[in-house]
């Protein structure tokens, strides 16, 4: 059985898919609703603005479906923008996001060049299973303007410092979610990938 990557208009999606199919794993471009609550675990991927990627998944009805998986116990993976549309609310829209996870997604103020693009370090916080075998220091590739700021620190995975310490990936349950690009950063992102497909596998 495949993993479902949510096929909703955002970028890099293929890229996903590829970096998915080269470890091992089948991986399905879908916006098919039954597909993906039946699939053996989920990625939202993403790239672009807020309220277009909330108002397409809406659109396309697939609030309900992501909520039904995730509440199945599948392993759902938020990549980039697809972590951001996690929370509740985001300064770059008005509309309100999934709410899986609490908090909200906040723009850089810092004296640093925004956006945040380029490799940069993960400080491992709390372990999770998608970082296993990974250490403090690893470097992975971020392109984002907006960060998440959870409402609770215990489920930020790692943080990585841009002027402040931002919550470069978080996990809860079955859900993990991650600012930066690992289809982008090299062996690093493939052994995420690896991670969360074995995950799927179980």
């Amino acid at each position: 059985m495949s993993i479902a990557i949510i096929d909703y208009g955002a970028g890099n999606l293929r890229s996903v898919q590829k970096a998915l199919q080269k470890l091992g794993f089948q991986a399905e471009l879908t916006s098919d609703k039954a597909f993906i609550k039946s699939a053996r675990g989920i990625i939202l991927p993403g790239v672009g603005s807020f309220d277009a990627a909330i108002n397409e998944l809406r659109a396309k009805n697939l609030e309900g479906a992501i909520a039904e998986a995730i509440a199945l116990g599948k392993p759902f993976l938020g990549i980039c923008l697809g972590f951001q549309l996690l929370f509740e609310s985001s300064e770059e829209g008005k509309q309100n996001g999934l709410g899986i996870l609490e908090g909200t997604v906040k723009r850089f103020s810092v004296d640093l060049p925004v956006p945040h693009m380029g490799w940069n370090r993960l400080i491992i916080k709390h372990k999770s299973p998608i970082f296993n075998g990974i250490e403090t220091g690893a470097m992975v590739y971020f392109a984002h303007s907006y960060y998440c700021a959870p409402k609770n620190d215990i489920i930020v995975s790692t943080v990585t410092d841009y002027g402040i310490d931002f919550a470069s990936s978080a996990s809860k349950d079955n859900v993990f979610g991650i600012q930066f690009h690992p289809e982008k950063s090299s062996e690093i992102g493939l052994k995420i990938l690896k991670n969360f497909g074995e995950l799927c596998s179980k």
